[in-house]
């Protein structure tokens, strides 16, 4: 979220971005924002005259007591000041409650480079890689080419588990396996350091990475306790440095998150029945960096460099995508997305997201940094390395030979030890 200090200080600014986003809603209550913060502020300047009266009570009636004289007056004054340092803390807490939901729903400041639009529709192509091979037969559905060949087992997920499951069986659990170690020693290089993460999360922790509407339409929570799957290992890597101080020596720190990931998508809307595009459960490989504000736009540039590093050493063609104001969500400052190739459909499909959420994570989960004798709080970053399914998909597509079977691409082949499965 913004620091309350620097919405007071950059107000304009503040109202600027909302505009930029066509949030009229949020419009409306930033200035009942600034007033409660402004009526927060008196009453904790009250409530510390109040703390100070005791003290002085306090002392004026010793004084009275050991010289003899009459204190009564004193004693009186003394009792109703509990009841009076009660009700002020009971009214900043209502008024700290209240800021905070204020401040838990007010999006981050945009990067000028992010380009103005209303929706998805309208965000910026950066650049295109890659061929778009050209196929002399007809292209099967991914899912139900690897059903065919054995690979795969939709109906009994299904049967069993609901929409959105599958089982991948053989040479294609191998190939996913392959998609994670490749990604994974492709960041281990950069100086990324593998990380395992728990696969549930506390609500607080949560609140400090995610848009609260997530907890609507994404998150599964486990009956009867505190805990919620995670949706990536981006959020309990984020989380893990929850109050914590850095020392400026140590930054930036480079993770690579390996995880299953777990999305309910409200109203299974968009889910596969047969296929390993959009599911409720798939594996990923991720990337998170924590670092000092000053080098987050440089860290954000080299995440997406390390995906796209990965798509092309697949060989999958893409293209890059700036995400428009309509499009951004509240979390990021900036995001690309990268877009692969499925060739049957003749169309781009999302398998990256890179953003630079600056200091709006570490604003919520109070993750700081040593400045010298100050403390700042730092700015973290995250993007997609590989999400296995939909990297599976655009393989499947992309590498389907004319007699069903599906070529290995040529990094992953040491890793399957086939360059060809499904004959």
């Amino acid at each position: 979220m913004l620091d309350i200090k620097f919405i007071r200080e950059n107000i304009e600014a503040v109202k600027q971005d909302l505009n930029k986003r066509q949030d009229s809603e949020k419009l409306e209550w930033l200035d009942d924002l600034l007033s409660k913060d402004e009526e927060y502020r008196k009453a904790l300047g009250e409530s510390e005259k109040l703390r100070a009266s005791r003290n002085q009570i306090t002392a004026e009636i010793n004084k009275l007591r050991k010289d003899g004289k009459d204190f009564s007056k004193k004693v009186k004054e003394a009792k109703e000041l509990p009841e009076k340092i009660k009700k002020a803390e009971e009214n900043i807490d209502e008024l700290r409650k209240l800021i905070n939901h204020y401040q838990m729903r007010l999006p981050n400041i945009l990067h000028e480079s992010v380009p103005y639009g209303k929706d998805g529709s309208e965000n910026v192509v950066v650049r295109e890689v890659g061929e778009k091979k050209e196929f002399d037969f007809e292209l099967r559905n991914h899912g139900e080419l690897i059903e065919s060949l054995g690979l795969a087992n939709f109906e009994d997920a299904s049967r069993l588990c609901g929409t959105g499951f599958y089982y991948l069986l053989g040479d294609m659990a191998l190939l996913e396996m392959a998609l994670q170690r490749f990604a994974v020693e492709t960041l281990v290089k950069k100086g990324f350091i593998v990380v395992e993460p728990p696969f549930m999360l506390k609500r607080k922790p949560y609140e400090g990475v995610t848009d609260l509407a997530d907890f609507e339409t994404m998150m599964y929570k486990i009956d009867g306790e505190d805990l919620f799957l995670i949706a990536t290992s981006e959020h309990p890597i984020g989380a893990m440095l929850m109050n914590k101080v850095l020392e400026e020596k140590d930054m930036p720190l480079k993770y690579c998150g390996v995880s299953a990931c777990f999305r309910k998508e409200i109203g299974s809307h968009g889910i596969d029945e047969k296929g390993l595009f959009r599911v409720h459960q798939f594996n990923k490989i991720e990337q998170f960096i924590f670092c000092k504000p000053e080098d987050s736009w440089k860290y954000h540039e080299e995440l997406i460099a390390n995906a796209e590093e990965i798509f092309k050493k697949l060989k999958l063609p893409y293209r890059v995508i700036n995400i428009c104001t309509g499009d951004i969500g509240i979390v990021a400052a900036k995001k690309y997305d990268i877009e692969t190739w499925m060739p049957r459909e003749k169309e781009y499909k999302e398998v990256v997201s890179c953003s630079n959420c600056t200091g709006y994570q570490a604003v919520r989960l109070n993750i700081k940094y040593r400045k010298g004798s100050e403390k700042e709080y730092i700015h973290t970053l995250n993007s997609t390395a590989v999400a296995t399914g939909r990297a599976l998909r655009a393989i499947i597509e992309n590498y389907q030979q004319k007699d069903g079977s599906i070529k290995v691409p040529t990094v992953l082949q040491a890793y399957v030890g086939k360059k060809v499965i499904g004959k």
